[in-house]
């Protein structure tokens, strides 16, 4: 479970910075008091335009960053308090994952594996199917500053999921991919609800949206201006598709 409460993050602008916003604050709230909670079992989709917040809370949630007022807690675990723990329990995955360009998927994710104190036997069940689910297997040797981006994206999946965590942060997790690197995303996704995981899912697809969504906020300007469940937000759109519906509530926003 994730449980957002009243959470803030701020960020000091430099004078060029203020100058170029034309304002005289010298602090820019990126998240302004936000609250919501993702359930176990359910994918829980954050959107929002560029520049709303989307990946500044999602990296609260993954403690890479800390929050200025309010809290996040993972399964009961603090994120500012208890990192570690937060962090055993969590798989964080982006479009912008780091990876070492000497290793190979197989050293990649087995590094990740001994991080998250996961026994040998244990690594290589799950790393074979993860592999098999991924078609990774091919490419498993070779160094990963050798593959294409389809390719890194893949072994950044394994090594978020490596440890089979109860909690799974996705932040634009297909962007920029083929459509069958994609589609083996959607399938993960939805693996993860079917056992039970939590899911927090950001992206600007809306067919993806669409597809995976149990519960759902829209999120801009660092504020939340709808959070539903998705059968409920659908229910109640006042236009003909998803995609209209979102520019409609950011237009009201922006009013």
């Amino acid at each position: 479970m994730i449980e957002v409460q009243n959470l803030s993050k701020s960020f000091k602008l430099s004078r060029a910075q203020r100058k170029e916003r034309a304002t005289t604050n010298k602090n820019l709230f990126a998240v302004n008091n936000i609250s919501f909670t993702c359930q176990p079992g359910r994918v829980f989709s954050l959107i929002g335009p560029n520049g709303a917040g989307k990946t500044t809370t999602l990296r609260i949630i993954a403690t890479i960053l800390k929050p200025t007022n309010g809290s996040v807690r993972v399964n009961g675990y603090d994120v500012v308090d208890h990192p570690i723990e937060v962090k055993m329990k969590l798989g964080f995955l982006t479009g912008s994952t780091g990876l070492y360009d000497r290793l190979t998927p197989n050293e990649i994710v087995e590094y990740f594996a001994r991080l998250h104190d996961v026994d040998q036997a244990t690594m290589k069940r799950k790393r074979n199917e993860l592999f098999d689910l991924l078609d990774i297997h091919e490419f498993a040797k070779q160094r990963i500053g050798k593959l294409s981006t389809g390719m890194r994206q893949k072994v950044s999946i394994a090594r978020t999921m490596i440890h089979d965590p109860d909690v799974v942060v996705f932040d634009e997790p297909t962007a920029g991919l083929d459509v069958i690197t994609a589609s083996n995303i959607i399938d993960l996704v939805k693996d993860c609800r079917k056992n039970g995981k939590t899911v927090i899912y950001s992206t600007h697809i809306m067919g993806e949206v669409e597809l995976l969504s149990d519960d759902i906020a829209i999120i801009d300007k660092g504020k939340i201006h709808m959070l539903s469940t998705f059968d409920a937000f659908k229910q109640h759109m006042q236009s003909s598709s998803l995609v209209e519906e979102f520019i409609r509530i950011i237009k009201s926003v922006e009013a």
